[in-house]
């Protein structure tokens, strides 16, 4: 028996077989990409998250120890206040600089599964027969 006649000749019951299987096959595909794809995302949140962190403790660090030298060196040419009132603002820039940039890698982060979401869309079509 020829392809096309072999393939008139089956039934229904084998088609859908045919059918199901191919469904469940594209499933388990999406889910592996979609698997994937949330360990890419949360290699990148954890790299911000650890921006965050390096951030918070670079801070506190040089907040401590430059702020007291650069306060005292201040203090001879100006009242403690004024020196105190300079230093803190420098540092609350420097803190607003790293935090952008932190806030820069976790809205990159955020592109939720887009390869995934993707090929989703494209299925219904592809069941409609498009």
């Amino acid at each position: 028996m020829s392809a096309p006649a072999k393939e008139r000749a089956q039934s229904v019951g084998h088609l859908l077989g045919d059918v199901t299987r191919d469904l469940s096959t594209l499933v388990r595909q999406e889910i592996e990409l979609a698997k994937a794809e949330l360990r890419e995302e949360v290699t990148q949140a954890g790299k911000a998250g650890g921006m965050f962190g390096g951030a918070a403790v670079a801070g506190f660090l040089t907040v401590l120890f430059v702020s007291y030298a650069i306060w005292w060196g201040l203090s001879n040419v100006m009242d403690q206040g004024w020196a105190a009132l300079i230093v803190a603002v420098v540092w609350g820039v420097v803190a607003a600089i790293l935090f952008a940039n932190g806030r820069t890698k976790m809205r990159q982060a955020r592109a939720v599964l887009p390869r995934t979401q993707q090929t989703a869309r494209q299925m219904p079509d592809a069941l409609r027969g498009r």
